[in-house]
């Protein structure tokens, strides 16, 4: 959700230079005081005003039927917050960079689907139970299905591992709805207002949810050698990553996944929650796990398990996110 939860702040984009403009002298970072309560929240005036901005936004749409909140907002990230901000220009440029031969009006096409998704997954993800609700009855798809079962009764530890393809969080949550404890990690907002209630809802899914970091990790990790289950996203760019082919380029790409199921001796299962065309509902599979190997072996493996979903169905991708930024790599080779 990290990733999509961007574009959704970006909505907020006039509104925080509108107040950075106008009140220049409050748009520094307060300091906290040694008399304030320890969850008091402080940031710039600009950073307040586009998480009222966001807030106002999630609450409205809270209150429609689940379709039409959907749609509405789907078309607003697609048709006015995307385009805006550049996110659409992004995710076409990303297409030209891997499969330059695709039209010009399909690159479009696939970008502007790419938007409407991320959009249709910020507003479903901000109503955890009514997801856990949707998800509940939906079949569990998939050859992983029976090994995933059996880990949940011999309490033996899962890595389940999946890309920014979908929406993640409604495989999670037919998980929850049947009983299961999910584990994860999130990236905090830099936006410390936003962040206090993104952070909340993470946590009202499952546990137990740690904030990235070092101690976040560790945190994770002590959950799955205890025979616990976790969800990891591998599909993000990294300095520290292996240049490992994604789509035919070059992609740093940790290998955490693999290392975390080697360290606790967990099975690495690679899932996907697939979009319907309805826009609303969704396929859940969980595919046959990766088998032990050395951890770059084991991320070849589940890399071109998301490469298949993808170019079967790419709008499902998350096309905005810097995945490959090649002249970056072009920089640090050149070191």
């Amino acid at each position: 959700m990290d990733c999509a939860v961007q574009v959704l702040q970006a909505g907020a984009v006039a509104a925080y230079h509108f107040a950075k403009d106008t009140a220049k002298r409050w748009s520094v970072p307060q300091q906290p005081k040694l008399s304030d309560p320890p969850d008091v929240i402080r940031g710039t005036f600009g950073q307040w005003i586009s998480d009222r901005v966001v807030r106002a936004m999630i609450t409205c749409a809270l209150a429609l039927p689940l379709r039409v909140r959907l749609t509405l907002f789907g078309a607003a990230v697609s048709r006015i917050i995307a385009p805006f901000v550049g996110y659409q220009k992004r995710a076409e440029d990303n297409l030209l960079y891997v499969w330059p031969h695709l039209s010009s009006a399909e690159r479009r096409r696939i970008a502007r689907a790419v938007a409407n998704q991320a959009g249709r997954t910020i507003i479903e993800n901000y109503d955890m139970h009514g997801l856990k609700q949707r998800m509940a009855q939906v079949p569990l798809q998939g050859a992983g299905v029976d090994a995933l079962k059996s880990a949940q009764r011999d309490r033996t530890p899962v890595v389940l591992v999946t890309g920014h393809y979908g929406n993640f969080e409604a495989a999670r949550a037919a998980l929850v709805a049947r009983g299961y404890q999910i584990g994860g990690l999130y990236r905090p907002m830099r936006n410390p207002y936003f962040n206090s209630h993104y952070a909340a809802n993470m946590h009202s899914m499952s546990g137990p949810v740690f904030a990235q970091g070092r101690r976040g990790t560790a945190g994770l990790v002590r959950h799955i050698r205890d025979g616990g289950m976790a969800v990891l996203l591998f599909d993000i760019y990294s300095s520290k990553g292996l240049p490992l082919p994604f789509l035919g380029k070059p992609a740093p790409t940790m290998l955490s996944a693999a290392e975390i199921a080697l360290r606790t001796n967990a099975l690495l299962i690679p899932f996907f929650a697939i979009r319907r065309s309805d826009g609303q509902n969704f396929d859940v599979v969980f595919e046959t796990p990766v088998a032990h190997n050395d951890p770059e072996a084991m991320m070849r493996e589940v890399t071109t398990r998301l490469e298949a979903r993808i170019e079967a169905q790419p709008e499902q991708w998350f096309w905005i996110h810097r995945r490959w930024k090649p002249e970056r790599q072009k920089n640090t080779s050149l070191d």
